[in-house]
């Protein structure tokens, strides 16, 4: 087991510059850690469903909502799954609590007349396949990034991963149907006293410029 690593305080930025309580922006950033140690405790289909109904407001496109989640619970569905991830995430896999393939519908379109009654037209927008592809892979990505933020808010970690044979996850999750693997995520209560330091960031400076 990794041995606890002592990590100085991150900055933080003025209570006034942010309108979320600090006690959340830890959960959410500043603490939270990608981690794939978990304790045995079960994670419920109410706990994912809590989390999923926070997240779901999360801004795309035309309010387009291509994420589609497969829930790994049972051990043939877990078999099947370990045989197309990559050798460093198999056991990874194989040990949390619960496992989501996160997805995207390339025919996301269809549902647009009622997700978006603005514009009864924008299903049209995505016409060509090549589009819907695209905007499935960007907006699924978006919505694939708040399901993080859903499962951290609700005390879990995840551990999001892209190793994994992508053609053998559509083959066998997602045959027959307009939906492609996004991302593989291990979610779990965090484990206690396992954790690594912190990757550097880019500092403001760094990433910002004015026009």
């Amino acid at each position: 087991m990794t041995p606890p690593v002592s990590m100085p305080p991150p900055s933080t930025p003025p209570v006034s510059a942010l309108r979320l309580d600090p006690a959340a922006q830890d959960l959410l950033f500043r603490q939270a850690h990608s981690t794939h140690a978990f304790t045995g405790e079960p994670v419920t289909d109410e706990t994912v469903r809590a989390a999923y109904d926070l997240v779901r407001y999360g801004p795309t496109a035309f309010n387009q909502q291509p994420l589609r989640v497969v829930l790994i619970r049972s051990p043939e569905a877990r078999r099947k799954l370990l045989g197309h991830m990559s050798r460093g995430n198999r056991e990874k896999t194989a040990r949390a609590p619960l496992t989501a393939v996160l997805a995207g519908d390339r025919d996301f379109h269809t549902e647009l007349p009622a997700q978006f009654p603005a514009r009864p037209e924008a299903a049209g927008f995505y016409a060509d396949p090549g589009v819907r592809e695209r905007s499935a892979l960007f907006n699924g990505g978006l919505q694939a990034a708040y399901f993080i933020l859903g499962v951290r808010a609700a005390g879990l970690a995840a551990g999001p991963m892209s190793g994994f044979d992508a053609a053998g996850i559509n083959k066998e999750f997602f045959a027959d149907s307009p939906h492609f693997v996004l991302a593989v995520v291990n979610i779990g209560w965090p484990a206690e006293g396992v954790r690594h330091s912190r990757g550097p960031r880019l500092d403001f400076q760094q990433v910002f410029s004015t026009a």
